[in-house]
């Protein structure tokens, strides 16, 4: 009978040893408490990357809450996660939500990110949306094709240089270069020549050079009073020559107006040229009038206007 008590009093000790250290797991396993009041929320996001259930969620590097449940959408393209929150935290609308890793390969943690604070709080079961994490398999693979890009670039570029020493850097073309050179040595050896003859004839010459300079230089500055004085008169007669260049215009309109009248048997000119009648009555005047004019000079005045025709001898 003894015993049996001893053994009752022993399992209930052991019986309460493993309750109390089952409740000291939930109180420190990443601060899960049974004592703490929380709400919920829920984060959507294409990817996790990682995270598990009794994640932390930290704001500002202190733990608010927990990870309670990752859930693939009915749509297999986006991932909930839902979030125990403790009631003493207050996270604002605004906040935005990131899966971040814990050092370089640590564990992933939801981390809150504070922005204003001057919008609304949120409630138990409202979703926002979740930055998706840092996939750094993704950017291995961008920078592989990235490297192999560079690869085939580099390549390509060794080729074109191959390409260009084999064209660029042959015999003939090198026989062609030094042939260049020697070119380039014996003209600029000939044009030093030419600059030291010339510079001899200008020491030689240099008394009719500066005579030259003087001159050119005295004509150009007549040159540019003659220019002045010219300006000067043109301002000065200009309401004469524009009343000139006026009367030409007048007159050579007047010009073109008798032109097309005589052209078109307008006036007196026009119808003798016009009319080939007139114009042998008037080249009859004419003559007539040459007649006459010879007649007066020969006779004179009073002799042209009593001048009698003589009258014909009769044949005996």
């Amino acid at each position: 009978m003894e015993n049996k008590r001893i053994a009752t009093k022993v399992g209930l000790f052991v019986f309460i040893g493993l309750a109390l250290a089952a409740l000291l797991v939930v109180q420190f396993s990443k601060g899960t408490s049974l004592f703490h009041g929380t709400y919920e929320l829920r984060l959507h996001t294409a990817n996790v990357g990682g995270l598990k259930p009794r994640a932390g969620v930290l704001l500002a590097g202190v733990q608010v809450g927990t990870v309670s449940d990752i859930q693939l959408s009915q749509d297999d393209k986006s991932v909930t996660v839902f979030l125990k929150i403790y009631k003493r935290y207050e996270i604002y609308s605004d906040a935005r939500f990131v899966i971040e890793q814990a050092g370089f390969l640590g564990d992933p943690y939801v981390s809150v990110i504070a922005v204003s604070n001057q919008v609304p709080k949120l409630t138990n079961g409202e979703v926002v949306v979740c930055q998706e994490p840092f996939n750094l398999q993704e950017v291995a693979r961008s920078a592989a094709g990235f490297i192999q890009r560079v690869d085939v670039i580099a390549k390509k570029l060794d080729a074109s240089v191959n390409e260009m020493q084999r064209v660029v850097l042959n015999a003939q073309t090198m026989t062609n270069f030094s042939v260049t050179v020697d070119n380039m040595r014996t003209f600029s050896e000939e044009a030093l020549g030419s600059v030291s003859q010339i510079n001899q004839l200008i020491a030689t010459n240099g008394t009719q050079v500066s005579m030259a300079v003087s001159n050119v230089l005295l004509f150009s500055s007549d040159l540019m009073r003659l220019s002045e004085t010219a300006n000067g008169l043109m301002d000065t007669n200009k309401p004469h020559i524009t009343a000139a260049v006026k009367n030409i215009e007048t007159s050579t309109e007047i010009l073109t107006n008798l032109m097309t009248q005589l052209q078109s048997g307008k006036g007196l000119a026009g119808s003798i040229l016009q009319n080939q009648e007139m114009a042998t009555n008037v080249q009859t005047i004419a003559n007539n009038l040459a007649v006459a004019s010879s007649n007066l000079n020969r006779l004179g005045l009073w002799g042209f206007l009593w001048h009698k025709e003589k009258e014909p001898r009769n044949k005996k």
